[in-house]
C-alpha cells in the first residue's frame, strides 16, 4: 500500500497533528453544551465580528489589492470581497444559525424490544470537521458558526487569496470564544501550502471529515487523495430547460436570475436549453435580455439562428462550452427537440447540482424531476434558490452533489452522525 503521506514535510504533519488534538479535546467540551450555551456563544460571536469590521475589511483589501496585482479575475474578486454590509452579512448569519434547532440529542427512531431494552439512535457530533476551500471568506464564519451549533470543532485551510481576511477573522473568533470560556481551538486555522493541505488530507484516525469547496480541480484533489473522509461539493454546471408550454414571461425572468444574479456562484445556470416550438418566440427575447447584462453567449445552430434575428453577438458553442461551469458571464445555449433530448443533454453535461424546468405541463414537469439526476430540481424556479439560507436552514457548510451521506446543501442535521443507546435493567442475551 503507498504511504500517502511519503514527502510531506514533517512540520506540516505535527502542525496538523497539534491543531487535531486540541480541535478533539474542544469538540468533547462543545458536545456537553446545552442548545442555549451554543447559542449565546454564537449571538456573542456575532457581536464580535461587528465591532471588528473595520480590522476585518482592512485585511480584506490588503488581500484584494494582492489578488489585482496577480490578475485575479473578477469572478474570484467578488468572492473575496468582503466590505461592511457583506461582514454584517455574515456576523447575521451567525445569529440565524442561532435560531436554527439544535439537531444533537434528536431521537432518529427508537423503539422498546419485546424483552423490554429502549433502543434509541439518536444525532451526535461527527467531532473533528476540516473545510478546504477558496477564496471565500464567508466560508470560515459559516463553518465555525455551523460547527459551534452542532457540537463539532473546525480546522480551516482557506486560499491563499483569502490568507489575511482568514487570519483576523479566526482572531476575532477565537479571542471571543476565549472571552465567554469555551475552547478556542474549536475554530484552528491551518497555515502552510501544498504540503500542509496534504497532510490535513491524510490525518485519517485525526479529523473524521473533510468537506472541500471551491473549483473542480481543488474537489477532485481532495476527492481522490484523502484518507480522511470526505463529502464531495461539486461543481455547478447547472441547466434550465424551457419547456414547449412554458410561461415565457416566467422562463424569461427565471434564465435571466439564473445566470446573471450572481453569476460567479454555484447554483448560476451554465447553459439554457429551449424547446423547439418555443425557440422562435422565446430566443430573441432572452438572448436579447441576457446580452444586455453583459453575457456572452455560445450557441448551438439552430440558437444562433435566433441570436441573429436579435441582432445579439453569440460565437459557436462546443462540448467544452457545454460541460464548463464558467464563474462569470458566459451562457451555452441550445434547442432541443424535447424532453428527452433536454434530458440526455443534462445527463450528458450535467454535474449533479441543480436542474430547472420551466413548464405549465405537470406530465412534463413530474417527469423532470422524477429523471434529472442532481441534487435539486427546481420547477418554475430560479436555480439560484439551492442555497441552505433559501432552503431555512441557515448558513450551510456547502452542497453535496455525492449521494452518501448528504446530497445538497449541508447544514446542521449533515454535520451529524447517530450512535444506538440501549438502555436495559439487567437483560442478557440467550
Amino acid at each position: 500500500m503507498t504511504d500517502r503521506t511519503s514527502g510531506i514535510d514533517p512540520a506540516d504533519v505535527e502542525q496538523v497533528r497539534v491543531l487535531a488534538q486540541a480541535a478533539r479535546a474542544a469538540s468533547r467540551r462543545l458536545a456537553l453544551l446545552s442548545r442555549a450555551d451554543k447559542d449565546a456563544a454564537l449571538r456573542t460571536l456575532a457581536d464580535a465580528l461587528d465591532a471588528a469590521t473595520d480590522e476585518i475589511v482592512a485585511a480584506n483589501e490588503l488581500d484584494l489589492a494582492r489578488g489585482r496585482e496577480n490578475d485575479m479575475p473578477q469572478s474570484l474578486q467578488d468572492r473575496l470581497r468582503l466590505d461592511p454590509p457583506r461582514v454584517a452579512a455574515v456576523a447575521q448569519a451567525l445569529r440565524d444559525i442561532a435560531a436554527l434547532p439544535d439537531p444533537v440529542g434528536e431521537v432518529v427512531r427508537g423503539s422498546t424490544l419485546a424483552n423490554g431494552l429502549q433502543i434509541r439512535q439518536i444525532r451526535v457530533p461527527m467531532g473533528v470537521i476540516g473545510m478546504i476551500y477558496e477564496a471565500r471568506p464567508n466560508v470560515t464564519v459559516d463553518a465555525a458558526g455551523l460547527g459551534l451549533k452542532s457540537g463539532n470543532a473546525v480546522i480551516l485551510r482557506g486560499g491563499s487569496a483569502a490568507a489575511g481576511t482568514n487570519r483576523a477573522t479566526v482572531a476575532v473568533l477565537r479571542a471571543s470564544l476565549t472571552a465567554q470560556g469555551l475552547p478556542a481551538d474549536a475554530v484552528g486555522l491551518l497555515e502552510g501550502g501544498h504540503g500542509a493541505v496534504r497532510a490535513l488530507m491524510t490525518a485519517r484516525g485525526q479529523v473524521d471529515l473533510l468537506i472541500p469547496r471551491g473549483g473542480a480541480g481543488l474537489i477532485q484533489s481532495v476527492v481522490t487523495e484523502s484518507t480522511v473522509p470526505v463529502i464531495e461539493t461539486g461543481i455547478g454546471n447547472c441547466h434550465v430547460y424551457v419547456d414547449a408550454r412554458a410561461d415565457l414571461d416566467k422562463a424569461l425572468a427565471i434564465t435571466v436570475n439564473s445566470k446573471t444574479h450572481r453569476p460567479s456562484v454555484c447554483n448560476a445556470a451554465e447553459s439554457l436549453l429551449v424547446h423547439r416550438d418555443v425557440a422562435a418566440a422565446f430566443l430573441p427575447k432572452a438572448l436579447s435580455a441576457l446580452a444586455g447584462e453583459g453575457v456572452v453567449l455560445h450557441t448551438d445552430a439552430d440558437a444562433g439562428a435566433q441570436a441573429d434575428v436579435a441582432g445579439v453577438a453569440h460565437d459557436v458553442a462546443t462540448d467544452e462550452h457545454f460541460a464548463t461551469e464558467f464563474h462569470g458571464l458566459e451562457m451555452s445555449v441550445r434547442v432541443v427537440d424535447d424532453l428527452d433530448q433536454a434530458l440526455e443533454h443534462i445527463a450528458t453535461y450535467g454535474s449533479g447540482h441543480t436542474e430547472a424546468i420551466v413548464t405549465e405541463d405537470r406530465g412534463a414537469a413530474r417527469r423532470f424531476t422524477a429523471e434529472v439526476d442532481a441534487a435539486a430540481v427546481m420547477v418554475n424556479a430560479s436555480t439560484r434558490f439551492t442555497d441552505g439560507g433559501e432552503f431555512g436552514f441557515g448558513a450551510e457548510i456547502g452542497i453535496s452533489t455525492q449521494k452518501l451521506h448528504a446530497r445538497g446543501p449541508m447544514a446542521l442535521p449533515e454535520l451529524t452522525t447517530t450512535k444506538w443507546v440501549v438502555e436495559g435493567d439487567g437483560q442478557v442475551r440467550a
